[in-house]
């Protein structure tokens, strides 16, 4: 994913997602947490700079832990979060944390019985166009649908939608890029 949080988790950023998951379930926070992590998570894709900086090697651990407990406690996460954000740090985790956001996420999910499903669009989506699609997965998958949208405009026109490690994909430049192959191979 460039970024995790598009895609796959990675097999620490599991485990770490899975410890969270269960100290924010003790402490009846998982909502906490999760609205927490969507907050860390949009600074982190608008931040080239806070990005640059949970990558970097030549930052100590405990310089980041600082650095990015800073950062969440200025966003006003919960103390449980801050202090998940500092210890991953420590760890050398940082890079991982979009990936243990998207874990996460998925965990809280399947708790209340839902699926999480990321819908990237190519213009910013409506709430009847995000409601509709939502309600044909939710059919096509036999489970609620707990959804997240981002945009990418290099799709064009249409969206991509990525349950899991399937991705069904009804953009336009999928549609462009598959007749550019059939071009080629006529």
């Amino acid at each position: 994913m460039a970024e995790t949080i598009e895609g796959e988790a990675s097999e620490a950023a599991a485990r770490y997602a899975q410890a969270v998951f269960d100290l924010a379930k003790e402490s009846n926070a998982l909502d906490a947490v999760e609205k927490d992590f969507g907050a860390f998570g949009a600074a982190w894709r608008e931040s080239a700079d806070l990005r640059e900086a949970a990558r970097s090697p030549l930052i100590e651990p405990e310089d980041k832990a600082r650095a990015l407990t800073a950062v969440a406690a200025k966003l006003g996460v919960s103390e449980l979060t801050r202090k998940f954000i500092g210890v991953a740090a420590q760890n050398r985790r940082a890079a991982d944390l979009p990936g243990v956001f998207a874990a996460y996420r998925a965990l809280v999910a399947r708790e209340r019985g839902a699926r999480q499903v990321e819908i990237v669009s190519a213009r910013p989506l409506g709430e009847a166009e995000k409601a509709a699609i939502v309600d044909n997965l939710g059919k096509q998958l036999g489970a609620k649908v707990e959804a997240e949208t981002r945009v990418d405009e290099s799709l064009i026109g249409g969206f991509v939608v990525r349950v899991g490690s399937r991705q069904f994909d009804a953009s336009v430049k999928a549609k462009l890029d598959a007749l550019r192959l059939a071009l080629k191979s006529a």
